[in-house]
């Protein structure tokens, strides 16, 4: 394994409830790498995200996420594996009761900061990076759904982690929005952050290409998707 690599599953059975979702996934990623996942609903997109984060256990294979071996991984490991994950979720999952300010602040509390200037200056370098410096004292409700999806990301960051894993983060925005979006997580794989984009939104991928990994059938393989590949698939949806 690379010292680059930072996720490596090597002969990794998926299974969800003793069900086989993907089998014998084989698969390397490397510090800084934005990487789309794709495939159609129930091909394994969300259960290999959860895997990675340790949601699913794993006891078929070998598996390595940023230095923890997930098929060694002890029950007591798992919050340490998960600072160094940033969730970023389509339907937002936001505190509905308190603000921006206090949602972000409410995690940084249960991973354990204390100190209350260092908390309030995280919060700020973290809305600042959405550019959402000025909407702190908002009220979730108040802002539109590319501002909470911002916020998402602005959460994910709270900890300085090493991976992004974001399911289907524009699949509820409109495309402006949607780019906006994609804008911010390229930036941020772009500062030595690995990003993991599980999507079905082909016209982001035509527009931000990378690399593309492809859930079909029960495997796992990577895709080198053509713009006439793109195009077509994109049709296919539109009809």
């Amino acid at each position: 394994m690379s010292l680059d690599t930072i996720i490596s599953f090597e002969h990794v059975n998926i299974k969800v409830m003793d069900h086989l979702v993907l089998s014998d996934v084989n698969l390397s990623i490397n510090k800084s790498e934005f990487v789309y996942l794709i495939g159609k609903v129930g091909s394994g997109k969300t259960s290999l995200i959860k895997t990675i984060n340790a949601e699913h256990p794993l006891d078929e294979g070998i598996a390595s996420v940023s230095g923890f071996q997930l098929h060694k991984l002890k029950q007591k490991d798992v919050p340490k594996l998960r600072r160094k994950l940033g969730i970023v979720f389509q339907d937002f999952q936001l505190l509905s009761d308190r603000t921006i300010h206090k949602n972000l602040e409410f995690v940084l509390r249960a991973t354990a900061w204390k100190n209350k200037t260092e908390i309030n200056d995280r919060i700020a370098e973290v809305l600042d990076k959405v550019n959402l410096g000025y909407k702190g004292f908002k009220m979730p409700n108040q802002l539109s759904g590319g501002e909470q999806q911002r916020v998402v990301i602005a959460r994910a960051l709270l900890n300085n982690p090493d991976i992004i894993l974001a399911d289907e983060p524009t699949g509820n925005l409109d495309p402006a929005t949607s780019e906006e979006i994609m804008n911010i997580l390229v930036s941020i794989s772009e500062s030595s952050r690995t990003v993991i984009m599980a999507t079905h939104n082909y016209n982001l991928i035509k527009k931000f290409p990378a690399r593309t990994l492809k859930c079909e059938d029960g495997v796992l393989e990577e895709t080198n998707l053509s713009e006439a590949d793109l195009d077509r698939l994109i049709q296919n949806i539109s009809l």
